[in-house]
């Protein structure tokens, strides 16, 4: 039966939840899974939900607590004690476990680590919040299937046996040298159909796709996308292996920088959702609406240069909004291709011939349009010349804007700058100020005042 969540399904848990009949909860929420009640737990207060979150089983409440966004978390998180945040930890990957300790207290971190019985899962849940942020290191989870070159067949499966209770999926077998050296991975096909006295060593795959700790995260999705990869090793700089990234870490990662680059394109500083604060997403957009601001002051003051030419040809004042429009479209059309490309490491080949191949799209695009202009004036019976302006202006604009929206994002991603910022207000602002500039200019030679 397929989980929906209807505003009598609410009002029921809220009603148990008031009468703390945990009993019924618990045979109501039985069959749920975890999922939905992430999506429930959303939906009620903090209050109601860390109710649910104590009620229930750690090894359901864990897992619905990593669905949950980062603020439903941290309002449930704050309402429990260490020891019940530390219980919650017990039955979470280490990737997870490090991510929920990663969003508390400093002081708090240390209680909730230093109430969790597993020593071994406390000590690597302290290894990953060493690691950079947007690094495979902190990234990787422990858990993972590792066997020594040099035991049998027999032996392998005996450990393989014993290593599997501790993860959830088992993608890959890697296998490593006695100093712990990653050497390749192991079929399960050619495991089976191995003799048991037969050693590792003569029977594993040395080729292996892996990355370093310090691999930006960027790159480990490039990576496993281009190799279709569930699952990737992780080593340090000896070639250790210390863990594994898997593909729903790696979509997790892609759907938050897939938001992130939304918001930055539509001109948003920060990280923020619907439900943030006034505050919180004031400081989000405010800036870029000031960029705004100050780039149509720009326009205005190029406008009033040419004031004595708006007062002698004032219709070149009607097509002003569309000059720019087309100047921001033309830019943020070319600048969001690249960002793409750039996002999917499509974008390879030497500059000047990317910048030859954008002045002949402009061209055939500026013509076009200039075209389209002219015959529409002449129906509607404006001035040969002022339309030849118009037109001119008009394919100048589309070829500025094009290299603008082309250049910008490849000069920031070379200079370690998100290019996403290049699709937003940015690339908008430059251009509608470069496209009116560009305007009255070509307009001045042709028509001559």
């Amino acid at each position: 039966m397929a989980f929906q969540l209807t505003d009598d399904f609410l009002e029921n848990v809220e009603q148990l939840i008031e009468k703390k009949d945990g009993l019924a909860l618990r045979e109501l929420l039985a069959e749920w899974h975890f999922a939905d009640i992430a999506e429930m737990l959303e939906e009620l207060t903090s209050e109601d939900a860390t109710y649910i979150i104590k009620l229930l089983e750690s090894d359901i409440t864990s897992e619905a607590l990593i669905e949950l966004d980062d603020d439903s978390r941290e309002k449930i998180l704050s309402r429990l004690s260490p020891s019940e945040i530390a219980a919650e930890l017990g039955e979470m990957d280490t990737d997870d476990a490090a991510d929920v300790v990663a969003e508390l207290d400093e002081d708090v971190q240390k209680e909730v680590i230093g109430a969790i019985n597993d020593k071994e899962l406390a000590a690597d849940i302290v290894e990953l919040l060493k690691y950079d942020e947007d690094t495979a290191g902190a990234l990787m989870a422990k858990e993972l299937v590792q066997v020594k070159e040099t035991w049998t067949v027999a032996g392998c499966v005996r450990e393989m046996r014993r290593q599997a209770k501790n993860v959830t999926r088992v993608h890959s077998i890697y296998v490593t040298d006695k100093q712990g050296r990653l050497k390749g991975r192991l079929s399960l096909k050619d495991l089976l159909t191995a003799g048991e006295k037969a050693h590792i060593s003569d029977v594993y795959i040395p080729k292996v796709d892996y990355v370093t700790v310090h691999t930006e995260n960027e790159e480990v999705a490039r990576i496993m996308q281009k190799y279709d990869l569930e699952a990737i090793p992780v080593v340090n700089e000896q070639g250790i292996l210390m863990g594994r990234i898997t593909i729903d870490d790696i979509v997790d990662f892609i759907k938050d920088e897939a938001e992130k680059d939304y918001q930055m394109a539509a001109g948003i500083s920060q990280d923020v959702e619907a439900d943030d604060s006034i505050w919180q997403l004031t400081r989000a957009r405010l800036p870029w609406l000031v960029l705004g601001l100050f780039g149509g002051l720009g326009a205005v003051f190029i406008m009033e240069g040419f004031d004595t030419a708006l007062a002698k040809y004032e219709i070149l004042f009607f097509y002003t909004p569309l000059i720019a429009a087309m100047a921001g479209n033309v830019g943020v059309q070319s600048s969001a291709i690249i960002v793409q490309g750039l996002a999917n490491d499509n974008v390879k080949g030497s500059l000047f011939n990317r910048f030859m191949k954008e002045i002949g799209l402009s061209l055939i695009n500026g013509v076009a349009l200039g075209a389209l202009i002219i015959g529409v004036n002449e129906i509607i019976d404006k001035p040969t010349q002022v339309s030849l302006a118009i037109a001119a202006s008009l394919l100048i604009v589309i070829i500025i804007a094009a290299i603008i929206g082309t250049f910008v994002p490849i000069i920031l991603d070379k200079r370690g700058i998100d290019p996403a910022i290049a699709t937003g207000p940015f690339i908008t602002t430059s251009n509608d100020i470069f496209g009116i500039l560009i305007f009255f200019y070509i307009s001045k030679l042709i028509l001559g005042f």
